[in-house]
């Protein structure tokens, strides 16, 4: 069985999450409140493929630890979907490390990040194995009516799951244009 980790996979990307699992993938999910991760796991018929890894990302240590188990228990981790703040700048790079170990193939890091970040500027930034197939999804706001809004979690998580169906280099959902309306 596939196996899939999603970051911040009890929030707005919670329906992606339930997407994977549905397409049968093993699904390990990295959050911080056990609240929202029960929450989750009681709104899919198949809980046993969700496995919470409750831990704060920023917890190096703590977050190799438990990423070690879940790949031990469920198998290397083939696709990564991660959402991570920018204050947490090396844990994007620690989480490529521990799954290019325990991966002797390719596998996929789709990064998600906010409206106002330069992607081509992350992607510099970022130390990833050859193994890691990087891709960003970018995430706008919607215009409604001449007026901007930002994007609900299920619109962020609709374009996540398209973002994986396509699997372009960089794939955006919303819009990012006009910028001036955008919501500050």
């Amino acid at each position: 069985m596939a196996h899939a980790l999603v970051i911040g996979g009890t929030g707005m990307l919670a329906d992606t999450s339930l997407w994977l699992v549905n397409k049968g993938y093993h699904v390990s999910i990295i959050g911080r409140s056990a609240y929202r991760m029960e929450n989750l796991r009681n709104r899919t018929t198949k809980p046993s493929l969700l496995t919470p890894i409750l831990v704060d990302y920023c917890d190096i240590t703590l977050l190799k630890e438990k990423l070690e188990e879940t790949i031990a228990h469920n198998g290397p981790i083939e696709l990564v979907i991660a959402w991570i703040h920018s204050y947490a700048d090396t844990t994007l790079e620690n989480i490529s490390s521990v799954i290019s170990n325990w991966n002797s193939g390719k596998w996929k890091l789709f990064h998600v990040l906010g409206s106002k970040v330069n992607v081509s500027e992350v992607q510099e930034k970022l130390k990833l194995l050859d193994r890691t197939q990087y891709r960003q999804i970018q995430l706008g706001f919607m215009m409604e009516k001449g007026h901007s809004r930002w994007l609900t979690h299920e619109e962020i998580s609709q374009g996540v799951v398209a973002a994986i169906q396509h699997d372009l280099p960089v794939h955006i959902v919303g819009t990012l244009q006009p910028w001036e309306k955008r919501l500050l």
